[in-house]
């Protein structure tokens, strides 16, 4: 795809008094249905004749539970109806920065709130002290502002309630989650998010820990006695940038987590300039791209010749050219763009409007052929996981076509098939819709969404250095 595709674009919204918005459950609902119809080109491909009456009926299934649903629990319901494109690049996200911190808390005022208070719960436990259940008491988060009170409801089931937090979305006495006890085993049965939604998590409790979910999205809380060590808890990497190192004398390696922003480009052209003496000289290049869910494709530009060895194909894509698409994402021109990028979206701009309503084939299948094959690195690694998603699944197709690179690892996340995601605001505010509005030219031929791009060696489960094991058996399978 051409290297000005944009994937992801970093919206300012504008402020939603609370006088302007409708978070009235079935209103959004409706605006979700009618914005995915109509703007989203997978649309038509995943909604076929064969099914259409099916997914009317789950359509106006979860309409009717929409309109009963409370404002604050609005999100699982969207999130059902979403979850039938299957597609990564489909979501709702929450954002209350443009709110004061009075119409947070009035958002959230109604939600399910209990009887105790902190001095209530402290006297119960108290005089209970004895007979207490191991789960009841007072529970911390890993950075000590949320603390929540868990007490047995009757026999089997607990409720964990806020006690202490960040006094805007959630407030003391207000129900944070609730576990079921069966066969001395813990159960949850919900646990609220930040904006009070309710999620279905796996729960672990290991003596005085409970950790919420697994994999990408976990949580830890630890009993009030017990100190919470901060790299239990999941953190999110502050610099999530391109980073070089050297192995060894034949081996360098590029970790890219992440092709989120724009400045990472220059971080990469730096990078190469200041190591260009080091790069020139090994055989082995390793890219780790675990983790990676994509960003903009100008940030992995930069490796392309260093992996090339014959003319790339790259794939083209068609824009759904809606009003509504062209004013959310492709009217939107970054202002620090360079200027012949700026000519460039522009360009598109112009040829968009002029296609309303089309299927418009904005981006078409091009070759990318270089004056040269550099000698070093001789061979390269590719480090793929389920967790390497959209652009940087477009750089692995690009890759992949190279007689240098090998792919490690386990089949890539699935997330390739529909880019470039519109964000809009929903009438209810606090929300935010993301949607793709770029569908590829490979469809309906080869499609990856969900399936991913299987690597060419498989990384064994129990292999815990993925980058040594890369090194390892590429330069034996070289020699």
């Amino acid at each position: 795809m051409p290297r000005y595709l944009r994937i992801f674009f970093p919206l300012i919204f504008t402020f939603f008094s609370s006088k302007a918005q409708d978070c009235n459950c079935g209103d959004n609902f409706k605006f979700v249905v009618e914005r995915i119809k109509k703007n989203y080109p997978g649309y038509s491909d995943k909604v076929n004749i064969s099914d259409k009456s099916k997914f009317e009926r789950f359509t106006d299934s979860l309409q009717s539970e929409a309109n009963k649903a409370p404002k604050f629990q609005c999100l699982p319901v969207l999130r059902t109806w979403l979850s039938f494109f299957k597609d990564k690049h489909i979501g709702i996200t929450y954002d209350d920065s443009s709110y004061s911190k009075e119409q947070i808390r009035s958002y959230y005022a109604s939600d399910e709130k209990t009887v105790w208070t902190d001095s209530l719960f402290a006297s119960y436990l108290s005089k209970n002290r004895s007979s207490l259940d191991s789960l009841e008491g007072i529970w911390k988060d890993n950075t000590g502002v949320y603390q929540i009170g868990i007490v047995k409801e009757n026999t089997n089931d607990f409720i964990g309630f806020i006690i202490k937090a960040d006094g805007v979305r959630w407030m003391p006495g207000q129900v944070k989650l609730r576990i079921v006890k069966k066969d001395n085993q813990y159960f949850l049965k919900y646990f609220r998010a930040l904006d009070h939604s309710q999620n279905q998590l796996s729960l672990n409790k290991t003596k005085d820990t409970l950790t919420l979910g697994d994999g990408v999205v976990t949580s830890k809380w630890y009993k009030h006695s017990v100190a919470a060590s901060p790299s239990n808890n999941r953190t999110l990497d502050s610099d999530s940038g391109p980073k070089f190192k050297i192995l060894d004398d034949k081996t360098y390696v590029f970790e890219m987590p992440s092709f989120a922003s724009p400045d990472y480009v220059n971080v990469m052209d730096s990078i190469i300039k200041k190591n260009s003496g080091e790069i020139d000289k090994r055989d082995h290049l390793i890219i780790d791209l675990r983790k990676n869910y994509g960003g903009t494709v100008l940030v992995y530009d930069k490796l392309i010749p260093y992996l090339y060895t014959n003319p790339i194909l790259t794939e083209g894509a068609r824009v759904l050219a809606t009003e509504e698409n062209i004013r959310d994402y492709y009217s939107k021109i970054p202002s620090n763009a360079s200027e012949s990028r700026k000519k460039v979206l522009e360009r598109n701009l112009s040829i968009l409007k002029s296609h309303i309503g089309e299927l418009y084939p904005l981006y078409p299948v091009d070759t990318v052929r270089m004056a040269e094959v550099r000698s070093y690195p001789k061979f390269v690694s590719l480090i793929i996981d389920k967790n390497t998603a959209s652009a940087a699944e477009l750089f692995i197709l690009k890759a992949k076509q190279s007689s240098k690179v090998k792919l490690y690892g386990t089949n890539s996340s699935g997330a390739i098939d529909y880019l470039e995601v519109v964000r809009t605001k929903l009438p209810c505010g606090f929300y935010s819709l993301g949607y793709p509005a770029c569908k590829s030219l490979r469809l309906p031929g080869y499609p990856l969404d969900n399936v991913g791009i299987k690597p060419d060696i498989e990384i064994p489960a129990g292999i815990s250095d993925w980058i040594e094991f890369v090194k390892a058996n590429r330069i034996r399978k070289e020699q």
